[in-house]
């Protein structure tokens, strides 16, 4: 039976917190919807304490943003760009269309194509988070979305110059120096100067993921998204001080960002709990990550890898880190993750910046129903039908009739009656009235 050596905080401070932060965000979309820009514009000031005639970045200052970084930093994000590219163009082509004749003179086909519009958020308040652009824009470029604008708050009083050098080599057609929920709120809702997206992707702060919560539905998005999560999954084949590492480079995220290892082994367990000590002692995020730790780590000791896997899949974490002396294992048998970081060489923080994997990923054990963001979430598969001979729409029009008659839809059942009188030579009654000319025997 698993034992807790840790455990994070109640639920209900949880609830609470998620309360006040659906007030709020509430309030907010409502004042964009009325104002547009003017609300926007308001919002921008109190939260960032930022103001601009236009919060869409000039050419030029986009290539100034550019120009500052030096050929290095450049170099890493085309690197990093590329791999995520290259990722996402295989997982294009692994989606096809088809057409396929069903019965003769049936076909049936459907069609991937991209929304028209996508609003791309990358957060940058409290770190700039260039990668999320190349998570965001490449993909939906890739999936052939023809408009793509970003969001992006200013960091500290200006645009960023990262992320907006990462948003222009993504290929964003319009680029805003514009955060929180007023951002995806303009994105979604449109305002005078922002014309609306057909849907909202990319990570933010509980405000962020509460106003897409709250816009789904008149927008798609990528996922229902909360603080970030990390799972470490290991046995006695590695140290604490890995497991504490993978855990705090991930805690770091934010104040409520869960931290969780599952290990069959309480010494290294309780290894690891020391080791989160000693780094929380010198980590320069250490402020952000011990408050993480304290009330939202947990260390769980199981019995073998059987209780460690079923522990894992009920928690359905967004990062699963599985260092273990059989991986393979858990790579076959897990259902319930975001994404899975095989073996100590690898570790979240590759697949947040550069291996190629796309980093926005599902939370709150979403990861029971959907995966994460990748090209398939902009593309929207259509179904077309053609029915090509007198003969095949004569024999689905009688099947239809007598299946519309079953369920009393008569208009229904009058559209399959009317070809089968008319491509059929059939004297079928109006409204479904016909009775079954080729009974099952």
């Amino acid at each position: 039976m698993a034992v807790w050596l840790k455990k994070a905080v109640d639920v209900e401070v949880r609830l609470e917190a998620a309360r006040q932060v659906r007030e709020t965000v509430e309030g907010i979309l409502a004042d964009i919807e009325t104002r547009g820009d003017d609300a926007v514009r308001e919002l921008s000031i109190k939260f960032d304490g930022w103001d601009r005639e236009d919060y869409r970045l000039t050419d030029g200052e986009i290539n100034q943003c550019i120009d500052s970084l030096d050929k290095q930093a450049i170099h890493d994000i085309e690197f990093a760009q590329k791999q995520v590219r290259n990722f996402a163009q295989e997982q294009r082509k692994s989606m096809t269309d088809i057409e396929v004749e069903t019965h003769p003179g049936v076909i049936l086909g459907h069609k991937n194509i991209p929304v028209n519009a996508a609003g791309c958020y990358v957060p940058g308040g409290k770190y700039p988070l260039l990668a999320s652009a190349h998570m965001s824009v490449i993909t939906a470029k890739v999936a052939g979305v023809p408009r793509v604008v970003t969001c992006a708050p200013p960091f500290e009083g200006k645009a960023a110059p990262a992320i907006v050098a990462a948003q222009a080599m993504a290929g964003a057609d319009a680029i805003y120096a514009l955060g929180g929920v007023q951002a995806v709120g303009a994105m979604a809702i449109g305002t005078q100067s922002i014309g609306p997206v057909d849907m909202l992707v990319g990570p933010g702060n509980a405000y962020v993921a509460e106003a897409k919560r709250q816009l789904f539905g008149r927008v798609g998005i990528d996922l229902f998204a909360g603080p970030t999560e990390t799972m470490v999954i290991a046995d006695q084949t590695v140290d604490g001080e890995i497991c504490a590492t993978d855990l705090l480079g991930q805690a770091e995220h934010g104040p409520d960002s869960p931290a969780i290892l599952i290990t069959n082994s309480e010494k290294l367990a309780r290894e690891t709990m020391a080791e989160v000590e000693r780094l929380l002692e010198i980590l320069p995020t250490r402020e952000i990550a011990r408050r993480a730790w304290d009330s939202y780590g947990e260390v769980i000791v199981c019995e073998d890898h059987a209780e460690m896997l079923k522990v894992a899949d009920d928690y359905a974490n967004e990062h699963v880190q599985v260092m273990t002396s059989d991986d393979q294992y858990f790579l076959d048998n897990m259902t319930n993750y975001g994404a899975l970081f095989i073996g100590p060489r690898t570790n979240v923080a590759y697949g947040d910046k550069v291996i190629g994997t796309n980093h926005t990923l599902p939370t709150k054990k979403a990861g029971r129903y959907t995966g994460g963001l990748w090209v398939g979430k902009f593309l929207k598969t259509h179904t077309y039908q053609k029915v090509l001979t007198d003969e095949a729409t004569t024999l689905m029009g009688e099947y239809c009739s007598r299946l519309c008659a079953l369920e009393g839809f008569a208009g229904h059942g009058e559209q399959a009656n009317v070809r089968v009188r008319r491509y059929g030579g059939r004297n079928v009654p109006y409204a479904g009235a016909a009775t079954p000319r080729n009974p099952v025997e």
